[in-house]
C-alpha cells in the first residue's frame, strides 16, 4: 500500500461529477433494497414458520420455530458467504456490471419465496437470495471508494452504508402498513414486495460507467485467470490483513446477525406476553425494527467523524464496545423482566442499533488496504467468507433457543464475539491519513 498521505490540497472538498452522483445512488439504492430484502425474513420469521412447519409435518411449537428459524438464517448466511465469488467477477468484468447482476439475483429469489409451500423450499430460496445480497455490498462499496474524490471518500463510505438500514426501515414500514394487514398470508406479501427491486434496474443502470481506476487496470485484470485476485489476497504482503479483516467481520456477523436479527421475534414474544397479539404484535415489532434502523443510520453518519478522530481501528472498537454491552444487557437481563420491560427494551435497542454501524467502518476501511486489481475480491472475501462462521453461530443460537425455550440467554452469549474482536483490533492495519492505493 502506498504510504502517501492526504495533503492540504486533497482535503478540500472536490465537487462530484455526474457519474459519481449517479453511481453513488445506484450503489446506495441497491444496498437499500438489499437491506429491505435481507430483513424481510427477520420480520416474517414467526408467521412464516407457523404456517409452513405444519405443512411440512412439523409441529409449530416455540422450540421448533426457534430451531428452524435459526437453521434458515444460517442457510441465508451460507449463501451470503458464497457471495465472495462475486469478487473476482467484479475485478475482471467491472463493478457496475456485477452490481446489476447481484440486484437481479436477490430480487428474483426473494420474490419466489412468496410462492413456497414448505420449509425446505424456503430454505433453498433463502440460501440463493443470500448469494446475491452479499455481492451487492462489495460491488457498491468498491465503486464508491474508487470513484469518489479522495477528499470526500470517507463521507461517501458513511453515506453509502446508510442505505442498508434505510432498507430495513422500509421493510418495517411495509410490514407495518401492508404485511400486518394481510393476516395469515402477510408474510407472502412481504416476500413478493421484496422482488420489486429488479424493476428499478433500468433507471439505476442508465448512464453509470465503471470507475476510472478500474478502467486504468482493465487490460491487466482481463488477462488474469478468474482465481488470480484471491491468490493476491493471500500473498506475503497482504495475507495478514486479509485474515484479520475476515476475523473482524466474523465478530460483527456473529454478534449482529445472531443478535439483532432476532429483535422482531423478541419484541413479538414480549408483546404477546403483554396481551398484544396478531397485528398489534407485528406492528410493535415493526416499530422496534424502525428504531434499530434509525439508530444505525445515525451511527453510519457518525462513522466518518469517528474514523478521522479515532482512526479506523478506534472507530471499530467504539462500535464493538457498544455491541458487547448492549447485546448482553438487552437479551441477558432486560428481556427477562417480562411484559413491563418493553419500554426499557426499546431504549436498549437504540444503543444496539447505534453499535450496528460497525459494518460502515468496513465500507471505508477495506478498500484502503488493497490495490485496484484485487480490491473487489478483498471486499467480497472479507465481508462474505466470515459468514460461514456466522452461519454456524446462528445455527447454534437457534439450537440454544430450542434448548432453553427462550431467546434471551443464547443471544446474550453472542456478545462474546465482540470481546474477541476487541482483542484483535490492535493488530489491524491503521489507514487513517493514507490515500486509496492505485
Amino acid at each position: 500500500m502506498s504510504a502517501a498521505t492526504v495533503n492540504a490540497q486533497d482535503v478540500r472538498e472536490a465537487p462530484l461529477n455526474r457519474n459519481q452522483i449517479r453511481g453513488f445512488w445506484a450503489a446506495w439504492g441497491g444496498w437499500a433494497l438489499d437491506g429491505m430484502d435481507s430483513f424481510i425474513y427477520a420480520l416474517v420469521l414467526v408467521p412464516s414458520l407457523r404456517d409452513l412447519l405444519p405443512r411440512s409435518g412439523i409441529p409449530a411449537t416455540k422450540g421448533t420455530v426457534g430451531f428452524y428459524g435459526g437453521l434458515l438464517l444460517a442457510l441465508f448466511l451460507v449463501g451470503w458467504g458464497l457471495a465472495f465469488l462475486w469478487g473476482p467477477v467484479g475485478d475482471k468484468f467491472g463493478r457496475v456490471r456485477t452490481l446489476m447482476i447481484t440486484i437481479v439475483w436477490y430480487s428474483v429469489f426473494t420474490f419466489l419465496s412468496a410462492l413456497v409451500t414448505n420449509v425446505g423450499q424456503l430454505a433453498v430460496l433463502r440460501l440463493l437470495a443470500g448469494v446475491g445480497i452479499g455481492g451487492e455490498w462489495a460491488m457498491g462499496g468498491t465503486f464508491v471508494a474508487e470513484e469518489w474524490p479522495e477528499s470526500r471518500r470517507r463521507a461517501g463510505a458513511g453515506y453509502m452504508h446508510t442505505g442498508y438500514y434505510v432498507g430495513i426501515f422500509l421493510a418495517a414500514i411495509v410490514n407495518y402498513t401492508i404485511g400486518s394487514r394481510f393476516g395469515h398470508n402477510g408474510w407472502r406479501v412481504m416476500f413478493a414486495v421484496g422482488g420489486l427491486p429488479a424493476l428499478l434496474l433500468a433507471a439505476v443502470r442508465h448512464g453509470v460507467t465503471e470507475p476510472s481506476r478500474w478502467k486504468a487496470k482493465e487490460g491487466v485484470v482481463h488477462s488474469w485467470a478468474i482465481w488470480r485476485p484471491f491468490a493476491t489476497l493471500f500473498s506475503k504482503a497482504l495475507r495478514r490483513r486479509t485474515v484479520l479483516n475476515a476475523l473482524f467481520m466474523l465478530a460483527s456477523i456473529c454478534g449482529l446477525w445472531a443478535g439483532t436479527v432476532y429483535v422482531p421475534s423478541a419484541v413479538t414474544t414480549l408483546a404477546e406476553a403483554a396481551g398484544r397479539v396478531g397485528p398489534a404484535a407485528a406492528q410493535l415489532a415493526s416499530r422496534a425494527t424502525m428504531l434499530v434502523a434509525f439508530a444505525t443510520i445515525l451511527g453510519c453518519l457518525l462513522m466518518p467523524w469517528l474514523a478521522e478522530r479515532l482512526g479506523r481501528r478506534g472507530a471499530l472498537a467504539f462500535y464493538f464496545t457498544l455491541m458487547l454491552i448492549f447485546i448482553a444487557l438487552t437479551f441477558g437481563k432486560v428481556f427477562y423482566m417480562g411484559p413491563a420491560a418493553l419500554p426499557r427494551f426499546f431504549v436498549c435497542l437504540f444503543f444496539l442499533g447505534l453499535g450496528g454501524a460497525n459494518f460502515a467502518v468496513y465500507t471505508l476501511w477495506l478498500p484502503e488496504q488493497y490495490p485496484t486489481e484485487c480490491r473487489a475480491s478483498a471486499f467480497a472475501f472479507s465481508t462474505s467468507f466470515a459468514r460461514f462462521g456466522g452461519a454456524m453461530i446462528t445455527f447454534l443460537v437457534g439450537a440454544g433457543v430450542q434448548h432453553y425455550g427462550s431467546l434471551g440467554v443464547p443471544i446474550a452469549m453472542t456478545s462474546l464475539a465482540f470481546a474477541v474482536g476487541l482483542l484483535l483490533i490492535p493488530f489491524g492495519m491503521e489507514t487513517r491519513g493514507l490515500v486509496l492505493p492505485a
